[in-house]
């Protein structure tokens, strides 16, 4: 059995990130391996993983490139064995990629198919990927889990019922990642990268006014806090990019738990229900 992790998992060497191909999964990729991580892009599409990888190299961090459809387990198990086989043991998993549901209606209206696709890519291929990765985390003593989360799945909204249902998933995922692996050296996050600007927002209706975007580097610079273990205190928790800094995040975490390193306590940035007052027999 591997040792007790709890004081300081050590700082992430190898990463791998799904979706990695264009968008925010790109992004990612790029920024943890300036920050030093030897990073694997796994996706669909060779041809643009082999242009991120490229990038990577030629800025002289390391890349492998792995190709799998993550709604397939034994597709994803295969893409996680050739990372390791090139990079080594896989340290911090980074489940980006995911869809959205093709027509805002509600949920009433959606079609099956397609709903039933968005579940099984926002919340299966997560799934695979935590079964596929963790495992190995674990014999090597631990290591982190960075979901690529939403608010949408922590309240509820007329549309997107998919989209919301498998992102409210995630966090069961991710609290359950918490509450087993803690003691062995296992840390989750569910991070929210905000509105990014991507092609998956900007076919979004909701999104078509809007004149803002969260920068692609602010979400990488809480990835990269994650994966130098500076937010250990928030494992188990919910980050929002735009809205939280590694330093905003370390000093609410001294303030809530009397130390920057220590956990921060349960329900605070958990999704939890919530009593009703005092006398709620849920309490």
């Amino acid at each position: 059995m591997s040792p007790d992790r709890r004081e300081h998992p050590p700082a992430a060497r190898t990463a791998v990130v799904t979706g990695a191909n264009r968008g925010l999964g790109r992004g990612l990729a790029l920024g943890l391996a300036a920050s030093g991580v030897s990073v694997g892009v796994l996706g669909r599409r060779r041809d643009a993983l082999e242009a991120v990888a490229r990038e990577i190299r030629d800025a002289g961090g390391r890349a492998a490139v792995a190709t799998a459809d993550v709604r397939s387990y034994e597709a994803t198990l295969a893409a996680v064995t050739q990372v390791e086989a090139t990079l080594g043991g896989i340290d911090l998993l980074v489940n980006n990629a995911g869809v959205v549901d093709p027509a805002e209606v509600p949920v009433w209206e959606a079609e099956p198919d397609d709903w039933w696709d968005v579940v099984e890519t926002d919340l299966r291929g997560p799934f695979h990927c935590v079964r596929a990765v963790v495992p190995g985390m674990l014999r090597r003593g631990g290591g982190r889990v960075i979901d690529l989360n939403s608010g949408a799945g922590a309240r509820d909204r007329e549309t997107y019922s998919a989209y919301c249902a498998a992102k409210a998933g995630l966090f069961r995922i991710g609290g359950s990642l918490h509450l087993a692996g803690y003691d062995r050296g296992l840390r989750s996050f569910e991070l929210s990268p905000n509105v990014v600007e991507t092609d998956m927002t900007h076919g979004m209706p909701m999104h078509d006014d809007r004149t803002e975007w969260t920068p692609v580097e602010t979400v990488v610079a809480l990835a990269v806090a994650v994966a130098r273990g500076e937010l250990d205190a928030w494992s188990g928790c919910f980050l929002r990019a735009g809205t939280d800094t590694p330093e905003s995040l370390a000093a609410a975490a001294a303030e809530l738990a009397g130390d920057a390193k220590a956990q921060v306590p349960a329900p605070f940035r958990r999704l939890v229900v919530h009593p009703y007052g005092p006398a709620d027999p849920i309490r």
